[in-house]
């Protein structure tokens, strides 16, 4: 837990109720997330820019609006079309971008660009009304080893559906 600080110190911000065990932690919210104090990447020990996108995610619900500055990567905002057509209000200058929590998100078909950008949209599919589709998986999976049965295991409604060979995808 002591290694992702910064992290969990948003999610108590936005309203979570965190409990920490040695080697595990519990996020929960009984109500909707608020919106946080801006989101600075830095290097360890700094917010980590590899949780920018899913972080985001999950606060593209919350009453308010976020602010976060990407210092570590220039090009980190490849995730922000696919949260934007799940329902995301997000607007991005430079390296900064603002969000605006949003009543709903709807199901799309989205295409994960990168690691962290893919899980981002994950995130914001399971909290997205409708069905959803998210394209180039690989890059998510080579990440997060069994995330579809990981999730199942919390009750996500998710799964694994295989392209038939031919099909053409945008």
């Amino acid at each position: 837990p002591e290694d992702i600080r910064p992290v969990t110190q948003v999610f108590r911000a936005a309203g979570c109720r965190i409990t920490e065990g040695k080697t595990e932690l519990r996020i929960a919210s009984a109500h909707p997330l608020q919106s946080v104090p801006p989101i600075r990447t830095a290097p360890y020990p700094g917010f980590p820019t590899d949780a920018q996108a899913p972080v985001m995610a999950a606060l593209l619900r919350a009453k308010g609006v976020t602010v976060v500055e990407e210092t570590v990567f220039a090009d980190r905002y490849r995730h922000v079309p696919a949260l934007r057509a799940l329902g995301g209000n997000i607007q991005v200058s430079g390296a900064i971008a603002a969000l605006t929590g949003v009543a709903e998100l709807h199901g799309a078909q989205v295409e994960a660009t990168d690691l962290r950008g893919g899980a981002a949209m994950v995130v914001a599919a399971l909290a997205a009304d409708g069905v959803s589709e998210i394209d180039e998986t690989s890059h998510i999976e080579r990440g997060y080893e069994n995330i579809v049965e990981k999730l199942q295991a919390l009750g996500a409604d998710i799964r694994r559906v295989e392209i038939p060979m031919g099909r053409v995808t945008r």
